[in-house]
């Protein structure tokens, strides 16, 4: 029952360790992470995305529908204080976690810290290095010509993950200016990439972000109506799009036309009205289709309902034929 699955959650944001973000403090925290059940700020949930949904799932207290298995899991956690118990059981005297007013970096740092590589839930003194005489003997009995091959190799995977973890960092690191919801609605006369028909499924790509929507078999007009969320990276690039024929499981997929959607002019409007009280529908702008253009019919940014949408009919690009039609929304930092 969503109603009660909504209740339950309610009364959880207002225990009092959950009405702080969970890793900087910042007040009335507006995201969840899952597994972990912790309540958790805008900006830290731009992190937490970073990690990966095998890691963290973020969810969004206000524009998410949430189940009863995840209010569960966020119940059974305990809250930010049980968090917080477990997992800076042992974050160190002089160690500085994140405030509210902290760099991207230092954020990103220490919720790789605590979550996913979990260097505060052990007491430091407890860890089992290699003892000294053990570490010898295995030494000691390698060939000597194997010696320098080892170290090759050893420095070698060292490197190799630090470039993983740099490359990890970097995105962890990025400026999150607020969040796209992406409706993607259906495909028209798209092209055929198996004997007759296709098996077409949506990828969207914002910056090191992608998600996908689930395939439709067998069909040239597939109907998704299917909500996919991303994270807004500062500076803004332009939302890509992409339609892919779905393969069996021995050979790759196939692309089936794309398009890059500027979502610029979007949060423009959203962060110009994220404080109008404006309750009917009302057009912002307009972007004309033409012969040349990705528009497969006009444009058009307006407030609905209080929230600036903009609704788009893309023309697929690299491929015969195809249309796409989506609907953006931007959710500004505060909601």
């Amino acid at each position: 029952d969503p109603s009660n699955a909504r209740d339950r959650l309610e009364t959880l944001l207002n225990q009092p360790a959950n009405k702080f973000c969970a890793d900087c403090g910042t007040p009335d925290p507006k995201w969840a992470a899952l597994p972990f059940g912790a309540f958790i700020c805008i900006k830290c949930s731009g992190t937490h995305r970073s990690l990966g949904v095998h890691i963290s799932k973020v969810i969004s207290v206000n524009l998410d529908e949430w189940t009863d298995e995840e209010v569960n899991c966020l119940a059974n956690s305990g809250g930010n204080a049980t968090v917080n118990t477990k997992y800076e059981a042992f974050l160190p005297e002089n160690y500085k976690k994140p405030r509210q007013d902290f760099a991207t970096e230092d954020r990103a740092i220490f919720i790789r810290k605590k979550y996913e590589l979990q260097q505060f839930v052990t007491n430091p003194q407890f860890a089992c290095p290699l003892h000294k005489h053990g570490a010898e003997k295995r030494h000691n009995q390698q060939h000597s010509g194997s010696k320098h091959g080892t170290f090759r190799n050893s420095w070698m995977k060292k490197e190799s993950e630090n470039k993983g973890v740099k490359k990890m960092m970097d995105v962890g690191m990025v400026e999150f200016v607020g969040l796209i919801k992406v409706d993607i609605i259906r495909g028209t006369d798209l092209a055929v990439r198996d004997v007759m028909s296709s098996d077409p499924y949506v990828m969207i790509i914002l910056g090191h972000q992608s998600m996908k929507t689930k395939v439709i078999k067998n069909t040239l007009n597939p109907i998704w109506n299917e909500r996919l969320m991303l994270s807004i990276p500062d500076p803004v690039p332009p939302l890509k799009v992409v339609l892919v024929f779905d393969k069996d499981t021995f050979t790759s997929d196939d692309r089936m036309g794309e398009a890059e959607v500027d979502i610029q002019p979007l949060i423009s409007a959203a962060r110009e009205y994220q404080s109008s009280i404006i309750t009917e529908s009302t057009q912002i702008c307009t972007f004309l289709a033409s012969e040349n253009s990705i528009l497969a019919k006009d444009s058009i940014i307006s407030i609905v309902g209080g929230k600036v949408e903009q609704e788009i009919a893309l023309r697929l690009q690299n491929v015969e034929h195809g249309e796409l039609e989506i609907k953006l929304e931007c959710v500004p930092l505060n909601q």
